[in-house]
């Protein structure tokens, strides 16, 4: 199996320059063919080993790309793969029903936060990792787009996979044990609308904006349904090579029956962990874009903190600062991450939540260095 898997992954590389070859000959065919090879390189202040091995340099992931226009019919996709798992990121058809209006079925971007990411790292923010950035679901999405003004209204029945899948790209609510409880809950029944404005100035532009979402959450072990929302302001602007990110969002997941109601579980990037159930996110994101001969180098800092408001008096702040540069050259983009955590999944020894009692009391440190190669 795992044979078929790597001649199979050999193949859609090799399509993927041949597919992609033939569009640049005949750009009539309408749809794209593209790929990303990455590399990933990662050392861990806190970890003996990568101290002994001074780090590991890992295949990181391939993906494949279709992307295009029939007449008013449109289709994007990307379906990658890990080392160790594959997942489908996004894929949806879209009809332009008008210059201002667009219609997307299928597997797509949720509406809510800063448009895009709320982070300029490989690392995300910290909102991707309670559910709100970059985050895709199945449903069905309306886009307005005129003078400016941005409005985007979704309706999604159930997350892109099952709720017991933990290899998967966008961060969802997950049904299975973790850490000695049982959670059999499922994201259904969500509704988005995120409204944008974007003003243009010389030298810039700022997008401002407000999101709302709300669901349920079906308990596949009762039958019964609880309720979820999650609201946010956010800014995203620039000027002269500058660029400044602000976000603040509260959400509550309130599931049915559950064991405990200050927690609940997620999972993404094949592996499930617990977050607070409800709490606030803030995101302060600042950048630097200097051009070059040979292509740009972006120098940013990122840092968010997640704040539990829950019932639990001993939950504690989770924190994250991801101090970086991203070199840019012809097909080629590399990030250099130097990540700080305290409390914080991914981010902090022994602390693998995100807003939960905190176990030590210190900010850990990593390096991240991820090389890609766009095609």
């Amino acid at each position: 199996m795992k044979l078929l898997k790597l001649s199979l992954l050999s193949t859609l590389i090799s399509l993927c320059f041949i597919a992609n070859y033939s569009v640049a000959q005949d750009a009539e065919d309408g749809i794209d063919v593209s790929g990303t090879l990455r590399a990933n390189y990662s050392y861990k202040e806190y970890s003996d080993s990568a101290k002994d091995k001074s780090g590991d340099l890992t295949f990181e992931m391939a993906s494949i790309k279709f992307n295009g226009k029939l007449d008013d019919w449109g289709l994007s996709s990307e379906y990658r793969f890990y080392d160790g798992w594959e997942a489908l990121r996004y894929g949806y058809v879209f009809y332009d029903y008008s210059p201002q209006w667009q219609v997307q079925f299928g597997i797509n971007q949720v509406p809510f936060g800063n448009p895009g990411f709320i982070s300029n790292s490989f690392w995300f923010g910290v909102p991707y990792y309670l559910g709100f950035e970059d985050d895709y679901d199945a449903g069905i999405k309306a886009v307005y787009n005129n003078s400016g003004w941005g409005t985007e209204f979704a309706f999604y029945k159930n997350a892109e996979y099952g709720a017991s899948r933990s290899d998967r790209y966008s961060t969802d609510l997950y049904s299975g044990e973790v850490n000695g409880t049982e959670y059999y809950n499922e994201e259904t029944n969500q509704l988005n609308l995120r409204q944008t404005y974007a003003m243009e100035y010389e030298g810039g532009k700022a997008v401002m904006g407000a999101s709302v979402e709300v669901g349920q959450i079906y308990n596949s072990n009762t039958g019964n349904n609880g309720d979820r929302y999650a609201v946010a302001l956010h800014l995203d602007a620039s000027y002269q090579g500058w660029a400044l990110q602000l976000q603040a969002m509260q959400y509550e997941y309130n599931a049915a029956d559950a064991l405990d109601e200050n927690k609940i579980a997620v999972a993404a990037y094949a592996w499930q962990y617990e977050i607070a159930s409800k709490a606030q996110a803030y995101s302060v994101n600042v950048a630097k874009t200097f051009t070059t001969s040979w292509g740009s180098v972006k120098v940013y800092n990122d840092f968010g903190v997640v704040t539990p408001d829950v019932d639990n008096e001993a939950y504690d702040n989770s924190y994250q600062n991801v101090t970086g540069v991203a070199l840019s050259s012809g097909p080629t983009y590399t990030m250099i991450d130097y990540i700080m955590g305290k409390n914080m999944y991914a981010s902090t020894l022994d602390n693998g939540h995100v807003g939960l009692p905190e176990i030590g009391d210190s900010w850990d440190q990593r390096i991240n260095i991820n090389f890609g190669y766009y095609f």
